[in-house]
């Protein structure tokens, strides 16, 4: 068995040198934080990790000690930390104007919410943006729109889904660890997710039938008022454990749903803007055109920005009460998104994440042959995840190994996301710059590290 302070998996040579640090101590940091900050603020590792500098998909701690970001800063730098194109033009707009609200014009949101169209799929109507901060606004507000739109109030979401953190998000999220006993969801119900391995009745595809979508039916019809406003989705469920559905899945429930008078809310905030690969949007995979579709993170590479993009006659909706955002649209974060997908255009971010990724998850699929404790390989492109199990027949979940193999990924110069319902599958979505060089990396240090926690378990 390798000890746990044996490293054999190398990092990819890095031309950067981080500035020397100067700041206050690891330790000085972590008082600050204790006495000063909420407790309600979590942390990754038993030793919290002090980040300093990033460049690209390296990030370095205090120490100069630098690390491979197989999570993208949890899947928010798409293009990389500190992209110099980014930087620059984001550098010039601070020296320029901080601020001005949608009160006023200013060039740039409009040349971004043009962008956006242009990227929307042509026949889909999707033309029309409303800026946020983040994903939890980008989403309150597409609820907000369907129930105007609608006159209803009801909304379907998915189990295992995570939607946001303000009041009305966590409701639609299922993820029992990040709910709240004191926000029961309002008006919000959940049918079964599309989570094939774990498959809620206990079938498999392609002779379940899609039983799980015709769940969505069985809820509108038994728990609802029979007319939702709207059904709201990931494509790929991210906090979920990057639960990616079966073909024909999002199909048959946009066709249930719009059956009933309800709206198609496609949840964007991890697997847009060309993560997946194959398509620029996660939904394009399904072969479904929402109504409306939400994005934040990986659209401002690391701005506190979201967006959401609606049909016309949706968007029209709020012009029914007065509805004022002060920052969403200030012109740094747009400067910061337009720049961003520009670089993803300019320098083909979307066909590296699929080239990248096809060949980082087909050494994962290979490992998974060789170490008993993958359960599944699953996702597309750069969306990946790893579910970990102590029994392949059972499926029980290997949670605290994977917490394990978080830990020693770490020492070892490897970052990397925790997730699922069980909190025991590997989230792989890291900047996509990644090259195929640092997707060995990440392997070769799983294999080693999976070597040691598959023999302790």
């Amino acid at each position: 068995m390798t000890p746990n302070n044996s490293t054999t998996a190398k990092l990819p040579p890095c031309d950067h040198q981080p500035e020397p640090y100067s700041g206050p101590s690891r330790a000085e940091v972590l008082a600050l934080r204790q006495q000063y900050l909420t407790p309600g603020l979590l942390t990754y590792y038993r030793d919290p990790l002090l980040v300093v500098e990033g460049k690209m998909q390296y990030l370095w701690d205090e120490t100069g000690k630098r690390y491979l970001d197989g999570f993208a800063g949890i899947v928010t730098v798409s293009v990389g930390h500190c992209h110099p194109t980014v930087v620059e033009r984001v550098r010039e707009q601070v020296g320029r104007l901080q601020h001005v609200t949608t009160i006023y014009l200013h060039p740039t949101i409009g040349q971004f919410g043009k962008a956006l169209a242009e990227h929307m799929p042509a026949e889909s109507g999707l033309s029309v943006s409303y800026f946020t901060n983040s994903g939890s606004e980008a989403n309150e507000l597409a609820m907000l729109m369907a129930r105007e739109k609608t006159g209803r109030n009801e909304i379907i979401a998915l189990r295992n889904a995570y939607h946001g953190g303000t009041s009305a998000t966590m409701g639609l999220t299922a993820v029992g660890t990040w709910k709240f006993k004191s926000n029961p969801p309002a008006n919000v119900k959940h049918a079964l997710a599309p989570y094939c391995y774990r498959c809620p009745f206990g079938l498999e595809f392609p002779s379940c039938g899609l039983k799980c979508a015709h769940d969505v039916e069985n809820v509108i019809r038994q728990e609802t008022s029979g007319e939702p406003a709207a059904f709201i989705a990931e494509s790929i469920q991210g906090v979920g454990g990057t639960v990616t559905p079966p073909p024909g899945y999002f199909q048959a429930v946009y066709e249930i749903v719009r059956k009933y008078g309800g709206l198609c809310i496609a949840d964007e905030v991890q697997a847009g803007f060309g993560r997946t690969g194959t398509k620029f949007w996660g939904f394009e995979n399904w072969d479904v055109a929402p109504d409306m579709v939400t994005m934040a993170k990986g659209i401002g590479n690391g701005a506190p920005l979201g967006a959401c993009v609606a049909r016309p006659e949706l968007a029209a909706q709020m012009k029914n009460r007065i509805h004022f955002n002060t920052y969403g649209g200030n012109p740094i974060s747009m400067t910061q998104g337009l720049a961003t997908l520009e670089v993803i255009d300019r320098e083909g971010i979307q066909e590296n994440a699929l080239n990248v990724g096809g060949h980082l998850k087909d050494r994962l699929l290979a490992l998974q042959e060789k170490r008993p404790l993958i359960g599944e390989v699953r996702g597309m492109g750069l969306m990946l995840g790893v579910e970990l199990v102590r029994d392949r027949k059972t499926k029980e979940p290997a949670n605290t190994e994977a917490a394990d193999i978080l830990e020693l990924c770490k020492e070892r110069g490897l970052l990397l996301g925790k997730g699922g319902l069980y909190g025991n599958v590997l989230r792989i979505k890291p900047p996509m710059c990644l090259t195929k060089d640092d997707a060995d990396f990440m392997v070769d240090c799983l294999d080693e590290v999976l070597g040691v926690v598959g023999c302790k378990s």
